[in-house]
């Protein structure tokens, strides 16, 4: 299959072939239909990060944002098959700590973090695995495309997840965002649907796009 590989710091990825994933027992194999271009791979692809555990191997495919369907489970999967339009989120969880039976698998006790870890090889490429795929592997709703959920990735589910169940916004309520990029602008989305009162203001660290 093809893939985009990172092979120096920095510098194009390399558009190559690469061996196709076979899954684990616990696993599953999607066929990818489209993946977000996220900051965080800007900031792997530049080696950064490292201090976070966040710093890719080179030979490392990245991207973490994907939407795509089934196309092998292992042989322990029982949640999702063949056919599925599924997403896969950026951190991993393992299914079985406290967090992810609490429903916090974004901070599992044994967390990885998609494309940005060897463990892991990303979305930048026509097939990826998922590891534990009953806990990871989500599929989507009927009508949902593969390219809008690529589009709503770690910006809209980190926006979402800081107002709706940290903040608990409710409508009327009061909420400055800032600093307008990815995640700022999808939090004036979300918290404009939950019927907040939104002023933005746009970082001034930040240089002209």
């Amino acid at each position: 299959m093809r893939a985009a590989v990172l092979r120096e710091y920095g510098e194009p990825l390399d558009v190559t072939e690469v061996d196709a994933p076979d899954p684990v027992a616990d696993g599953a194999v999607i066929e990818l239909e489209a993946c977000g271009i996220c900051r965080s791979d800007w900031h792997g692809w530049q080696g950064e990060w490292g201090w976070l555990g966040l710093k890719p191997p080179e030979g490392q495919i990245l991207g973490h944002e994907p939407a795509g369907r089934v196309i092998e489970v292992g042989g322990e999967v029982e949640s999702v098959s063949e056919g599925d339009q599924v997403t896969v989120p950026f951190n991993l969880g393992d299914g079985t700590c406290h967090q992810c039976r609490t429903g916090h698998g974004n901070i599992c006790e044994n967390i990885v973090p998609l494309g940005l870890n060897e463990a892991v090889p990303g979305a930048f490429a026509e097939e990826m695995h998922v590891p534990v795929a009953d806990h990871n592997a989500v599929r989507l709703p009927d009508g949902v495309s593969a390219v809008d959920m690529a589009g709503l990735g770690c910006r809209f589910m980190t926006a979402f997840h800081a107002l709706a169940h940290q903040a608990d916004l409710g409508a009327g309520d009061w909420v400055a965002v800032h600093g307008c990029g990815g995640v700022g602008l999808s939090a004036v989305h979300i918290a404009a649907a939950l019927g907040g009162n939104v002023v933005a203001a746009r970082s001034t660290t930040c240089p002209e796009k």
